[in-house]
């Protein structure tokens, strides 16, 4: 099965550098970078996209949903619940510990990452057991994270620059 991950447009709290308040629409931005996913993904062939039941990655699989499939929603792609600092800026966490797998940091009441990446590696391993040839998921930077690591290996444990960028793709198979 192939797996085209996609990341969501830009939103205001990525221009903003701060943690997501709440469900954030797509900003002008950010629909043109879905819009210009979306053509590059023209010449993919896919079965279904699932998506992130968060707006922004909704808004970016109705945008890029060309071939007008099915479009699942899966909680368990959700990103990682920022706890106390939603709406904070970044700066406000040591963001190597906050991306680091094997940190014993604790720097607030966010959800944590072991926690956050079994969640999303529980997605994969159902994902896996569906009879689709190909599938995009729609999601977030830190779930492509989380699903870098499910098929790369956890590697020294240090994720905070291995997301994808607003508007990405990358292809991963079973």
């Amino acid at each position: 099965m192939r797996v085209y991950i996609v990341r969501h447009g830009e939103v205001s709290s990525n221009v903003e550098k701060v943690y997501n308040r709440v469900d954030d629409y797509l900003n002008e931005n950010g629909i043109n970078q879905a819009k210009a996913l979306g053509e590059k993904m023209r010449a993919i062939d896919y079965d279904v996209i699932i998506s992130s039941p968060l707006i922004r990655a909704k808004e970016t699989s109705q945008i890029i949903n060309f071939k007008n499939k099915d479009i699942l929603y899966d909680a368990r792609l959700s990103e990682r619940d920022a706890g106390s600092f939603k709406g904070k800026s970044l700066d406000l966490t040591n963001r190597d510990e906050y991306w680091n797998y094997n940190t014993e940091l604790v720097q607030g009441d966010e959800e944590n990452i072991r926690d956050f990446f079994k969640r999303v590696w529980s997605f994969l391993d159902e994902l896996k057991s569906q009879n689709y040839e190909s599938v995009v998921i729609s999601c977030h930077s830190g779930v492509s994270k989380a699903i870098r690591a499910y098929f790369e290996g956890l590697e020294d444990g240090f994720f905070l620059n291995k997301g994808l960028k607003n508007g990405e793709i990358s292809l991963y198979n079973f």
